[in-house]
């Protein structure tokens, strides 16, 4: 089986495997006879430059392939570029030989290869576009004079050209359906998560049934389980519950990868990971099939609420408990295919009894990486700002938590676990982080609160402001003195003169 990568970004997988020697070249101009010719050849130069066609290749890693790939066919690198850049131009129909027919037979236009580009990307933007509507467009923006183009004639080179209507279902199909598998090669390189429906249990006000949900953290590459638990939601602080987990028991990964679900968006679970120096990958919207490690991990999920619900379990707790069993004493100690054909996939013997996941973790050479559980916590701490009441309290989630009376009227910066929200420490400025207390309210007032020195009420000598607006009548009643004396001596000069 070969893949080729089309000009659509998908993969269309090809499982026939074509020799140009298993058939004579034609040495007749039949048109059917030139195009399997064609074929063939674009196939054997595919097959050439198949691995040049990994993203993943930097430019060095890619030189040195293609020097490879020449050596190994005895070609020149310049003859592999060229193939290569003809694949990456014009896809699997760059592959293909010149035909030694003329391209401009009978009365085709001159300017027809241009035509022909034309109406390529005409269907390119529209996969539905039918022939006749594609002519008309051209006539319509005076590319081609009307009834030059005939239906037939355009429909065979599109056909030609790979974008036939027969092309374009393959293609579609392709894309729906096509996938590459990857596995990384070493433990917690790459960490999957998700959340799966759990059964309804009677943990909901007054016993109603309420929804459970499971929260996993698997490893790419052994299929390990980091940490996994039910809960009575699916909220944001479930999944960061769940990593901070799984850090704790097992140490920093190199990345996580996640579909787009609002909780593995959230900017919450961002900044905790960014904290710790883990990166996030999102998974393609709709691609159930980029995430298959931990879809085909919700397989071994069903099983085990088969088996609680027949276990009639009624609590939360119950359900984990059992859960963790499941996993300890089954999944993580049976042989898993998925390892299996991992390793057959690069040539390597498995023993008849298979690989656990248990084993494959244990066994990988690549250490562990903890982190201080204090950096931890702090990284998957929620911070808030609250502003302090005359009592000296702030509220937080329906409850009112004691600070220090220093404090009264400012702002102040909180953080807490969301998984234990009555644990909060304070952050004020100036002064050092505390924890703070729930309010509670006794049977007879409290002490008077110490205040600080900057706060405490000093006894005054006097008025100040009753001084000053003594000493400003002063001023005045002078000032209007002054003026009535000089006014006197105006009106005496006049009557003198």
């Amino acid at each position: 089986m070969i893949k080729i990568f089309t000009d659509f970004g998908f993969t269309v997988r090809l499982f026939t495997w074509y020799s140009p020697e298993q058939e004579v070249i034609p040495v007749n101009n039949n048109e059917k006879q030139t195009t399997k010719w064609q074929d063939a050849v674009a196939l054997q130069r595919f097959q050439m430059i198949a691995p040049l066609q990994d993203d993943g290749l930097d430019p060095a890693a890619r030189i040195a392939l293609r020097r490879k790939i020449a050596l190994d066919y005895g070609l020149s690198e310049k003859t592999v570029k060229r193939y290569d850049d003809a694949f990456l131009l014009c896809g699997f129909e760059g592959l293909k030989p010149q035909s030694r027919k003329p391209h401009n037979f009978g009365n085709l236009p001159e300017n027809y290869d241009e035509l022909l580009k034309e109406a390529i990307q005409l269907r390119r933007e529209v996969p539905g576009r039918s022939v006749e509507k594609i002519i008309t467009i051209l006539e319509l923006e005076d590319r081609v004079p009307p009834g030059v183009l005939k239906r037939s004639t355009l429909q065979r080179h599109l056909y030609r050209a790979g974008f036939g209507s027969e092309h374009l279902e393959v293609y579609k199909d392709a894309r729906a359906s096509s996938s590459k598998r990857f596995c990384k090669p070493h433990r917690m390189m790459l960490i999957q998560g998700d959340i799966k429906y759990g059964i309804c249990l009677p943990i909901g006000k007054n016993g109603a049934m309420k929804q459970t949900y499971l929260s996993s953290a698997i490893d790419d590459h052994s299929r390990y389980v980091l940490f996994s638990r039910f809960y009575d939601n699916q909220e944001g602080t479930v999944v960061e519950d769940t990593f901070h987990n799984a850090i704790l028991r097992h140490g920093a990964f190199d990345r996580c990868y996640f579909d787009n679900g609002s909780q593995y968006v959230a900017r919450q679970l961002k900044l905790s990971l960014a904290k710790l120096s883990i990166p996030i990958s999102w998974a393609p919207i709709k691609s159930g099939k980029s995430k298959g490690k931990i879809e085909k991990f919700h397989q071994v999920v069903d099983g085990y609420l088969a088996e609680a619900r027949a276990k009639k379990i009624k609590t939360l707790e119950d359900l984990n408990h059992y859960w963790e069993i499941y996993l300890e004493e089954y999944y993580h100690k049976a042989p898993h295919a998925g390892i299996r054909e991992y390793y057959e996939s690069l040539g390597v013997d498995v023993p008849d009894a298979g690989i656990t996941p248990l084993q494959e973790f244990e066994r990988d050479t690549r250490p562990l990486r903890f982190l201080d559980a204090k950096t931890v916590g702090e990284a998957f701490r929620h911070h808030e700002k609250r502003k302090v009441d005359k009592g000296a309290c702030i509220n937080f989630q329906g409850r009112r938590y004691e600070t220090k009376a220093a404090l009264i009227g400012n702002t102040v910066e909180i953080s807490y676990d969301p998984a234990a929200p009555e644990s909060i420490t304070v952050y004020p400025d100036g002064m050092e982080p505390f924890q703070a207390v729930p309010l509670k309210i006794t049977d007879y007032c409290d002490q008077k609160p110490v205040l600080p020195p900057s706060a405490e009420v000093i006894e005054p000598e006097t008025s100040r402001f009753l001084d000053a607006l003594e000493k400003r009548r002063e001023k005045n009643m002078k000032r209007a003195a002054d003026a009535i004396s000089f006014g006197n001596y105006r009106k005496g000069v006049k009557s003198d003169v």
